[in-house]
C-alpha cells in the first residue's frame, strides 16, 4: 500500500493546482482505511466498523473509477503511467485492501523491504556476491537474524545461541530436527560454521 500511496502521491503532484484530483481521494481514503484497522486493533475490536469502512472503500473505488476514466484516452507516457495505476488499483482492490480483513497482512511492506535492504546493499558495496555458496551462506545467516529480530531476539545473542548449536526455532516452524544447527547448515550448503 505505502507504494501505492508514493504513486497516487506522483499523480497528485502532477495534477492542476486547484482542482479535484482522483489521486488524492483514492489515497486519502486508503489512509483513513488504515486509521479504521489500526483504532479497531487498538481498542481490541474483532472488525472494522463496517459501515465506516464501506463508505472508505465507496470513497475509493469511485475515486479510482474516475481516474481510469480521466486517463483513459492515455496521452502521452505520463498518462499511460496514471492510467496504468488507476486499472491496477481497480483490478487488484482486493489485494491492496486485504489489510482491512485479515490482520495479519500488514498494510504496507516495510518489514519485506527491510529483509532485502541488506542484500541489496551488500551486492552494492562489494559488487556482486561472489559465489553461489557464499550467497546461500550469506542468505541463510540473514534469514536466521531477520527472524531472531522478528521474535525480539537480538542478534548477538541469536549468534551466541547458533555457535553453541542450539540455535533459535520459532515453534511455527515444521518439526525440529535432531541437530537444528546441521539442518541450518546444510539448507546454505555450510560443513560447518568457520567464525574468523
Amino acid at each position: 500500500m505505502l507504494r501505492a500511496l508514493r504513486e497516487l502521491q506522483a499523480v497528485t503532484d502532477a495534477a492542476a493546482g486547484d482542482q479535484w484530483c482522483w489521486a488524492a481521494q483514492a489515497a486519502e481514503a486508503l489512509t483513513a482505511m488504515q486509521a479504521l484497522v489500526a483504532g479497531a486493533i487498538r481498542h481490541g475490536r474483532d472488525a472494522v466498523d463496517p459501515a465506516a469502512l464501506a463508505a472508505q472503500i465507496h470513497l475509493f473505488r469511485s475515486a479510482v473509477l474516475a481516474g481510469a476514466s480521466q486517463t483513459a484516452a492515455r496521452f502521452g507516457a505520463l498518462m499511460k503511467k496514471h492510467h496504468a495505476l488507476a486499472r491496477r488499483l481497480l483490478d487488484r482492490q482486493d489485494d491492496y485492501l486485504r489489510f482491512t480483513r485479515d490482520w495479519q497482512v500488514p498494510p504496507d511492506n516495510n518489514g519485506c523491504e527491510r529483509d532485502i535492504r541488506t542484500t541489496k546493499l551488500k551486492q552494492k558495496v562489494s559488487g556482486c556476491l561472489r559465489t553461489l555458496t557464499g550467497a546461500r551462506q550469506f542468505c541463510a545467516i540473514r534469514s536466521y537474524l531477520s527472524t531472531a529480530g522478528k521474535h525480539d531476539l537480538s542478534f548477538f545473542n541469536a549468534l551466541v545461541m547458533l555457535t553453541e548449536n542450539r540455535p533459535r526455532i520459532p515453534s511455527a516452524a515444521c518439526s525440529e530436527p535432531a541437530d537444528p544447527a546441521a539442518a541450518l547448515r546444510a539448507k546454505a550448503g555450510i560443513a560447518a560454521w568457520h567464525w574468523c
